[in-house]
């Protein structure tokens, strides 16, 4: 009996050990996760050799309510003039600004499924100011997904010497409740580098951007959410289109600049993470 109660005893500490061994293993590795993760790569992944001013600009916009709303993927630089021309030139209409008439227009076109190209885009802000301008493209034959981007001017973050205007382009896929709000609003689809994307390929058919570039925006987010309440995931880059000068048709390429290395390895890996999010 007494050799019996010695093995137990034995056993004991052994047991406490490899305990506190799997466990302190597995909190130095959750540890070594989130510094990586949350601190090192996101160093790495930061980048504004190509427009420093836009390292400290905002990198989302706001609801009305303060709450943080689309992202800002997109930008151009460019006039006014050039700007319209160009979003005018892939098809894209001029939203009607927010009014009675123009809100009982959207409702009956989603409801009624009548044709509004030109059907308002709610308000979001930057710099404490609704967007300047914003411009849609309607899918179907009703207002109720459409593809579309909110503009606003900037005269302080260009390196030309005309306007930047940053931007936020996402694609609204339904009309229902808001997740946060309750309010009836559009809902975005998650995949909104694929809108940044998209916009800019068919400004690029109409040889209209002279430059191209990109530096960090919102960051990678896995699971982002907008200001009512919809998911989505990005690889967290703002495009810079320069457009040409006075829409005047490019008979050259366009220069790209070329992002760092770090940079280059995580959207590669995110071109591949991405198609799990869908």
């Amino acid at each position: 009996m007494q050799q019996a109660s010695n093995s137990n005893s034995d056993a004991r500490p052994k047991h406490r050990h490899w305990f506190w061994y799997i466990f302190g293993t597995l909190v130095g590795l959750f540890g070594l996760y989130g510094l990586v993760s949350y601190i090192v790569l996101p160093v790495l992944w930061r980048h504004y050799e190509h427009n420093p001013k836009l390292e400290h600009s905002p990198k989302t916009t706001q609801t009305a309510e303060g709450i943080s709303g689309d992202p800002l993927n997109i930008g151009f630089v460019g006039t006014t003039a050039e700007v319209v021309q160009t979003l005018l030139a892939v098809g894209w209409y001029p939203a009607d600004p927010i009014t009675l008439r123009s809100s009982v227009g959207i409702a009956k076109s989603v409801l009624l499924k009548h044709s509004y190209p030109t059907a308002p885009v709610s308000n979001l802000y930057l710099w404490g100011r609704k967007q300047d301008m914003s411009f849609e493209l309607p899918v179907g034959n009703n207002a109720k997904a459409r593809h579309h981007v909110r503009l606003w001017q900037s005269q302080d973050l260009s390196t030309d010497h005309r306007p930047l205007w940053l931007g936020s382009a996402t694609f609204d896929q339904s009309v229902e409740l808001s997740h946060r709000t309750g309010q009836i609003t559009h809902h975005i689809d998650a995949n909104i580098d694929l809108e940044r994307d998209n916009l800019i390929k068919s400004i690029g058919n109409t040889h209209q951007i002279a430059q191209l570039y990109q530096v960090t925006g919102v960051g990678v987010k896995w699971l982002g959410r907008n200001g009512g309440g919809d998911k989505y995931y990005t690889d967290g880059e703002l495009t810079i289109c320069v457009l040409s000068m006075n829409s005047i048709a490019q008979t050259k390429p366009l220069t790209l600049l070329p992002n760092p290395e770090p940079v280059k390895l995580k959207n590669k890996v995110w071109s591949w993470l991405r198609h799990y999010f869908k």
